[in-house]
């Protein structure tokens, strides 16, 4: 699924959306250019899970929870990591919910993960022609139907 997002404001509504309709041990795998939206689109999931906490980009920390909204939500930026130290942090326990409360997982820089869960959504920020963005949105072994279901009275440009 392939979405035209005209500005910021697009990337966070699209964010929301998800926030609202995703259930708990949902993964987001987020990749694309520097300065595409990818912590923009946190943002908006945090805000459609009903988060007031202000959502930050973790470049630093590494990961974030945040746990008072609907659902928790686990916000991992790997931008400095090399996929050896990515490793290291046993991200599983985050989408299998071990040693957390299962919430939704999203993963700026996903493309230095060395594994991945069984199920996941892939959304790939790019910079479009005219100064919009596109999200391309894939799925796997994730029940895409309901996403589309969610995202599709929205976003009226989405390809299918």
């Amino acid at each position: 699924m392939k979405i035209v997002l005209a500005d910021a404001e697009a990337t966070l509504n699209l964010g929301i959306t998800f926030g609202q309709s995703l259930d708990a041990g949902s993964v987001i795998l987020l990749s694309g250019d520097l300065g595409a939206g990818k912590t923009t689109l946190v943002q908006g999931i945090g805000k459609g899970l009903g988060i007031a906490e202000p959502i930050v980009s973790p470049t630093f920390t590494i990961i974030n929870e945040y746990t008072q909204g609907r659902l928790p939500l686990y916000h991992l930026d790997l931008y400095r990591l090399e996929p050896q130290e990515v490793a290291a942090l046993n991200l599983e326990t985050y989408w299998e919910g071990f040693e957390v409360t299962p919430g939704i997982v999203a993963i700026e820089w996903a493309e230095k993960m060395p594994y991945k869960p069984d199920s996941y959504l892939i959304v790939d920020l790019s910079y479009g022609n005219e100064g919009d963005r596109q999200a391309q949105i894939t799925s796997c072994n994730y029940p895409l139907s309901a996403v589309i279901a969610s995202i599709a009275p929205n976003f009226q440009d989405a390809e299918f």
